[in-house]
């Protein structure tokens, strides 16, 4: 039985143009489009059931759409429309191959891909804000940019304070951005693992550690950066102060005293697989991951 599919896009990608065109088309030969929505800011779901969400995008754009279609338990297909594309398994080609099975109710190959979900609460213990996050959840000092400290317990046990410019703790999937980039360890996608990186810490041996992803990691904040100018929902005029940031694209305000609860959110998000590269020949294609160094020929 064909799909109903409900079509999210970029439009601001240069790409986007010429491609929404030919996916549609191929959609509506194969399979039934439920909806095209604007997926470069915030949206919102149409009432119509679907059984497929295709992202035509960047990584950006697949993240804000998993996060955004997380509670609808449907399988996303990324394909890419931006400079790397890490997180999607299709382009534009591939899609045109599968497009009579993938759209026309073949069955699909899907990956699980763990979700974190973390919630501010006041040192009254109210809650503040929550939101989860498929790559990463990031206590960031913010302008000033002043060191801000952070205290770290997990599963109950007093641990490490970090002195810094923030915190990153990832999923297995977000090991390789974010995370990566300040010095933490890649992680297969099948590990079940979190990993809590610091962010320029003041200290010669604060190194990244991998926790069970069924722990949970509870954030204290012992100084951060504030700024009266900020609102209940985190906005302000100048942007000071520090946040929770979640895959780089959600904030919310942090205050001193105030506690970030980690954990694993129990719905995973489950992406559509090509089947033509596995995930290490996408890390070392796309990522450059142990390439060696080109050597002058002799």
């Amino acid at each position: 039985m064909s799909r109903d599919v409900l079509l999210l896009v970029n439009p601001r990608k240069p790409e986007a143009k010429g491609a929404i065109g030919v996916v549609r088309e191929l959609i509506e030969r194969h399979g039934r489009l439920v909806a095209q929505i604007d997926a470069a800011g915030p949206f919102q779901l149409p009432d119509k059931p679907f059984d497929l969400v295709v992202v035509l995008g960047g990584d950006g754009t697949i993240l804000s759409a998993a996060r955004g279609c997380a509670r609808t338990g449907r399988p996303l297909l990324g394909v890419n429309l931006g400079s790397l594309g890490f997180m999607a398994e299709f382009d534009l080609h591939t899609l045109e191959e599968n497009a009579a099975h993938v759209f026309g109710g073949g069955d699909l190959r899907t990956r699980a891909v763990p979700v974190l979900r973390a919630v501010i609460r006041s040192q009254s213990g109210a809650r503040r804000a929550d939101g989860i996050a498929i790559n990463e959840a990031v206590v960031t000092a913010g302008p000033p940019y002043r060191m801000i400290s952070v205290r770290v317990v997990i599963d109950g046990h007093p641990g490490p304070r970090v002195s810094g410019d923030g915190l990153i703790v990832s999923t297995a999937t977000g090991s390789t951005a974010y995370n990566v980039s300040a010095g933490g360890p890649i992680v297969a996608p099948g590990v079940e693992a979190h990993v809590l990186t610091p962010i320029a810490p003041h200290s010669l041996s604060f190194r990244p550690i991998v926790v069970p992803s069924s722990s949970e990691i509870r954030l204290e904040l012992d100084e951060t950066n504030e700024n009266a100018d900020w609102d209940e929902n985190g906005s302000g005029a100048d942007g000071h102060g520090s946040t929770l940031m979640f895959d780089g694209q959600v904030h919310h305000r942090v205050h001193r005293g105030d506690r970030v609860f980690i954990t694993r959110d129990p719905t995973p998000v489950h992406f559509v697989l090509s089947g033509r590269v596995n995930y290490w020949q996408t890390l070392m294609g796309k990522m450059r991951w142990a390439t060696p160094p080109k050597k002058r020929s002799r």
